[in-house]
């Protein structure tokens, strides 16, 4: 027996179809779907799904009205709470390149016996000297950007050994250091912890991703910088959107909003907030915010040699994600201008970033029934995205496999099949 909402929506669908005096064929044209699929939503034969909710309510002014009778997902669950009590970092390689990172409690590595643990001790280092001193901070700062730029051209499973690596040693010789200089030690570790927190969303794994997260307010707060606090809930409210859970995202999201944090964090929490607005189809509130984005991160000042907090390689992170939030709002076209123009201006190097964005143009031009742009702009992604191996663009990838599959008897649709289903079966091992 079929769920009670389909039924609800098929027929204020119907209802509202009828009233704006357009034939199933006539709106099914306007929102690229057959007319035979229009046919089985509206007689509750199919499940809706959201973007078509959204792209209906769009052609009958609807307010929003469809998108409210179709639930955007089933949360995950519950995000499981992090812990940094006694803490002992395990990190095993396996010789095929493969590893795993676990962070355990200290009792439990005694109880495994000394024998069993490789250590790595900083022996007797000490920076005795302002000169070196600020020359270690300089180089790890470099080093930092060149993590983030390999993190542009590899998986994370290669940077992610080295990044939780870099974090402990960075730690540690903040251990060792004098006062002004374990400070800017800490605040580099946490910026490393936080990367490291990204990296391991983009591997799949969000319960690693919120415990990195963690750990890099625990250092920051360490080195008497208090702005992540407000940024790990902003972190927090993305990964609550991408398990389904919008009402939480928006919560976490005005909560670091309406914090004290300097304007850049409330500029990416406010761009965060229009993310979690725009999948529940709230065009105005969605647009409120990316307004607020935009104010304040105009309003941000940073130190050019402090590394950036959020996407270092968007020259206008409020105009990419405009065009991000057009697509969930059912405004597919206006979406593929914005982030076509954007993605035009991104860095070659930035890999992982364009193919985020440029598989959301694809999606968009799908949506606005643009079949050959979509695939045009796929194919020439997805050796990109085998690369990169994220699992965030691995969801967009298969939303757009389900986009293009109603239009199966395309010749586009058909040539890029056995490319796309290729790169999917990568993405899943």
């Amino acid at each position: 027996m079929l769920p009670q909402q389909p039924h609800a929506f098929g027929q204020e669908l119907r209802r509202r179809r009828l009233a704006a005096d357009l034939s199933l064929d006539q709106l099914g044209r306007r929102v690229h779907y057959s007319k035979g699929q229009l046919s089985k939503v509206e007689r509750g034969l199919k499940p809706p799904t959201p973007q078509l909710a959204r792209l209906c309510d769009e052609e009958l002014g609807a307010l929003g009205a469809l998108a409210g009778l179709v639930p955007v997902a089933a949360p995950a669950g519950d995000v499981p709470p992090t812990s940094h009590e006694g803490e002992v970092w395990l990190m095993h390689l396996d010789k095929d390149g493969s590893g795993s990172f676990q962070p355990i409690g200290r009792r439990r590595v005694i109880g495994a016996g000394a024998a069993s643990v490789l250590g790595i001790g900083m022996g007797g280092m000490h920076v005795t000297t302002e000169t070196g001193a600020m020359t270690l901070v300089d180089a790890s700062r470099t080093l930092f950007g060149q993590y983030r730029r390999l993190g542009q051209v590899s998986g994370p499973g290669a940077l992610l050994p080295q990044l939780i690596s870099q974090t402990h040693s960075l730690q540690q010789l903040a251990a060792r250091s004098g006062t002004r200089t374990r400070q800017a030690l800490l605040v580099l570790a946490s910026r490393f912890a936080e990367y490291t927190g990204w990296m391991a969303q983009e591997s799949g794994n969000d319960t690693a991703a919120l415990w990195w997260t963690d750990r890099a307010v625990e250092l920051a707060d360490s080195g008497n910088d208090h702005s992540l606090t407000a940024y790990a809930s902003a972190r927090r409210a993305l990964i609550s959107l991408f398990r389904g859970d919008t009402d939480g995202a928006i919560g976490l999201a005005s909560q670091a909003l309406d914090s004290p944090a300097p304007p850049r964090i409330r500029g990416l929490a406010a761009q965060k907030l229009a993310q979690s607005q725009a999948v529940n189809g709230d065009y105005d509130a969605c647009m409120r915010s990316l307004d607020r984005s935009r104010e304040l991160l105009a309003l941000a000042h940073r130190d050019p040699r402090e590394p950036v907090i959020g996407a270092s390689h968007l020259p206008d992170v409020a105009a990419m994600f405009t065009g991000w939030c057009l697509y969930e709002l059912g405004r597919p076209r206006k979406a593929a201008e914005i982030l076509g123009r954007e993605t035009a201006r991104l860095p070659a190097h930035a890999l992982r970033t364009r193919s985020r964005y440029e598989l959301r143009r694809a999606l968009a031009y799908a949506a606005a029934g643009e079949i050959e742009l979509a695939c045009q702009v796929a194919r020439g992604l997805l050796p990109t995205i085998c690369v990169v191996q994220s699992a965030t663009i691995t969801a967009d990838l298969r939303r757009l496999a389900r986009t293009l599959g109603r239009h199966h008897r395309n010749a586009s649709v058909r040539e890029l099949s056995p490319e796309l289903s290729t790169a999917l079966a990568a993405a899943s091992h």
